[in-house]
């Protein structure tokens, strides 16, 4: 997201983001992260299992942990028995031993939550509003962070940052509706926006970006560490994840799917995103005598509405195939997650959809399979929320970088 030289560990492509810790000098900070992450994942609960994990040694471990446990970062969560000899301590993540604000600003919605270290949401509000402007986002981010600070267990100082998540070109992709105002949101410092009322920092991602973050961090990315993410919001766009890492491009503008070109007998639009996205099938919709004021309301249509949601999967279905056999002959990853304010059944048969057009493409030598994300509607807030916490206490290649 967003490499140096380390002694020879143990390395695994089931374990999330990077696991592997080294015992040169001065990288402390480092293996510190990558003790914690090991822990955070639940691959290892004792420190000989971190050791074996990570390719520390255990009085390394022992050091660590004990630094920690100190800073109330983690917790002993009791001592494991059945093996040989005395039984060892387990450890697990403190839930309280952090927290961190996400804010997703989007063209219809925003959204703020804060997160735990375990990466439970402890609370949540969104606002269903199209277009809002800075002033109106920073009113209801100071309001709700004010809220945030009054939530139980969580104490004022332990909260570590502020972690917003918006589209790139936010006010200048010409979407329906938009009003002119909305311009302003181009000449806006957002980290200066959002810090007026506290001195916490600020981290600005992209919303597809984010989602893949979180979606790396706290679902099925754990798991699975090399995957694209779709984003269907507002816009549509993509997030790429290899090996545990954010890959950004040269320029920072990787995934960008909602860009691609289309050609299509089936619709006359221009880029993807003109035709699957939340604004697509809202006008979609429209065009066909029915409207939304949520994502919410697209599964309560009346029949005649239903079938015309169906007829939008079908099509953005269609459309996805050619971007997703590119992505898996290009990048062969591990699966494909979609993702974003769909109501999850509706994802659920967006990706069925695709993957049987996906089975009707001849000469692929192997397609990723296409599957709902574990992290849907609050993907981009919850993957804000992870960036400070990313910053500060997991490990990254940025992060080893800097030891």
């Amino acid at each position: 997201m967003s490499q140096s030289s380390k002694s020879p560990a143990r390395k695994t492509s089931q374990a999330g983001p990077s696991l592997s810790g080294t015992n040169l000098e001065r990288a402390g900070d480092y293996n510190q992260r990558v003790t914690l992450q090991s822990i955070r994942i639940g691959g290892a609960k004792t420190k000989p299992e971190i050791a074996a994990l990570t390719g520390l040694t255990v009085p390394a471990i022992t050091n660590i942990t004990k630094r920690l446990l100190d800073d109330g970062l983690i917790v002993e969560a009791g001592k494991l028995h059945g093996g040989r000899g005395q039984p060892a301590m387990t450890l697990a993540v403190n839930p309280d031993g952090c927290f961190s604000i996400g804010l997703n600003i989007d063209r219809d919605h925003v959204t703020i939550l804060l997160l735990d270290f375990a990466g439970q949401v402890r609370a949540r509000s969104t606002w269903e509003v199209a277009f809002a402007g800075p002033d109106a986002v920073a009113e209801f981010f100071e309001a709700n962070w004010k809220a945030f600070l009054k939530t139980k267990g969580v104490e004022a100082e332990r909260i570590i940052g502020v972690g917003v998540a918006m589209p790139d070109d936010m006010a200048r992709v010409d979407l329906p509706h938009r009003p002119e105002e909305y311009g302003a949101w181009n000449s806006v410092d957002v980290r200066e926006l959002l810090s007026r009322r506290h001195d916490l920092p600020v981290t600005v991602e992209n919303d597809a970006a984010a989602a893949a973050l979180g979606e790396l961090h706290f679902g099925h990315g754990m798991n699975a560490p090399s995957f694209f993410y779709v984003l269907v919001t507002s816009g549509l766009g993509g997030g790429l994840v290899v090996e545990g890492e954010y890959f950004r491009g040269a320029q920072g503008r990787s995934g960008e799917l909602g860009f691609l070109p289309v050609t299509s007998p089936r619709i006359d639009v221009a880029t993807l995103q003109e035709a699957v996205s939340l604004s697509a099938l809202a006008q979609f919709l429209e065009n066909n005598g029915f409207s939304i004021a949520a994502p919410s309301d697209l599964e309560t249509l009346p029949q005649k509405g239903l079938e015309a949601v169906e007829a939008w999967i079908d099509l953005a279905a269609d459309l996805l195939t050619g971007p997703a056999v590119a992505i898996s002959c290009l990048i062969n990853p591990q699966a494909v997650y979609i993702g974003g304010r769909l109501p999850e059944s509706l994802v659920d048969r967006l990706a069925a959809a695709l993957e049987v057009k996906l089975a009707g493409v001849p000469g692929v030598p192997t397609l990723a399979p296409v599957q709902r994300a574990a992290l849907a509607a609050d993907a981009p807030a919850m993957g804000a929320a992870i960036l400070p916490i990313i910053e500060r206490l997991l490990p990254s290649r940025a992060a080893l970088q800097k030891t």
